[in-house]
């Protein structure tokens, strides 16, 4: 999958795709119904698959003082589009001569002369355009003048519920990652470098790579069954914290910490990505650093139990 940033001056190669539009947050099962239309159309004009997005995110800009939200940072979501089949991932910046396009600028400066699309997917929801005026019918319409073809993908969901990024963050603020989990199609999983902390878990008996949540959505605080890819493949079981770690004076930032199980190598400055399985139970302050080495062993055998059931 080839990554294209920006619109313009473009060469020729990069153009012509027939493209799935919108922020893609999670490539959600949802978003994977609209970039499932914009493949069929690119089997039909035999033209390459292209994903368009933005970043940073619009939200970002629009409300810069709402709290982190994000569900994937870009490398992970450039994975998960190329795993579905993409052949170009257009990168937007979304800045602020891209905010004051109206929506039939966008269209004919961004779509049709910068990337020369011949069709465009979006959801049944989308927006775009300063104050977000277009809408599905308008960009069917925009591509009745221009010469691209439209489709527009329906709700996915089960029962009542459309899969949504905002039904993700919902769910992972709940501390229900294996609903979060059902809408994305895998697991939500937190991706950084592993920082040096304290080595406070190593001295009792549980070390821990350190990993701070920066953008993403904080998911609801507590302790978690998880599972963390390795920079070699490797994937380990284990157990994390996510959260402030209020028995320890001195902890501010909320991060993951995560013990791997049956592992003891040196990961410091390396890339991992971990995996909530399943909640387990809610941070809590301890009176004493023997109460909680109790219980995150107590932890530690749940979090086996439920990935490794053989133990």
């Amino acid at each position: 999958m080839r990554i294209v940033h920006g619109w313009k001056g473009l060469e020729e190669a990069d153009k012509h795709a027939a493209v799935a539009l919108g922020n893609f947050d999670g490539v959600h099962r949802g978003h994977q119904r609209v970039i499932a239309e914009a493949a069929r159309a690119a089997m039909e004009q035999k033209a390459p698959l292209g994903v368009i997005s933005f970043e940073p995110h619009p939200r970002q800009i629009f409300q810069p003082g709402a709290p982190a939200f994000r569900i994937m940072k870009p490398d992970q979501q450039a994975r998960a589009l190329a795993a579905l089949g993409v052949d170009v991932f257009y990168v937007l910046a979304f800045d602020q001569e891209m905010a004051n396009l109206t929506d039939r600028q966008f269209v004919e400066d961004v779509l049709v002369r910068g990337l020369g699309v011949r069709h465009v997917a979006v959801g049944f929801d989308i927006s775009f355009g300063k104050g977000r005026t277009g809408s599905p019918e308008l960009m069917t319409r925009y591509g009745q003048e221009f010469g691209f073809t439209v489709s527009v993908a329906e709700a996915l969901g089960d029962g009542q519920e459309k899969f949504s990024s905002t039904g993700v963050r919902q769910a992972l603020r709940e501390g229900r990652p294996q609903d979060a989990a059902a809408i994305l199609g895998r697991p939500f999983a937190i991706e950084g470098v592993v920082e040096r902390g304290r080595q406070l878990g190593r001295t009792l008996g549980y070390p821990t790579a350190n990993v701070a949540l920066t953008d993403y959505v904080a998911p609801r605080y507590g302790v978690y069954a998880t599972r963390t890819r390795l920079p070699d493949g490797r994937e380990i079981a284990g157990v994390a914290n996510i959260g402030v770690n209020p028995t320890i004076p001195g902890e501010i930032a909320a991060r993951l910490e995560v013990w791997l199980f049956d592992f003891d190598e040196d990961l410091y400055g390396q890339v991992i990505e971990t995996d909530l399985v399943a909640f387990l139970r809610p941070e809590l302050k301890f009176d004493s650093l023997e109460a909680m080495t109790a219980q995150i062993m107590e932890d530690a055998r749940q979090a086996r139990a439920l990935l490794l059931p053989e133990f």
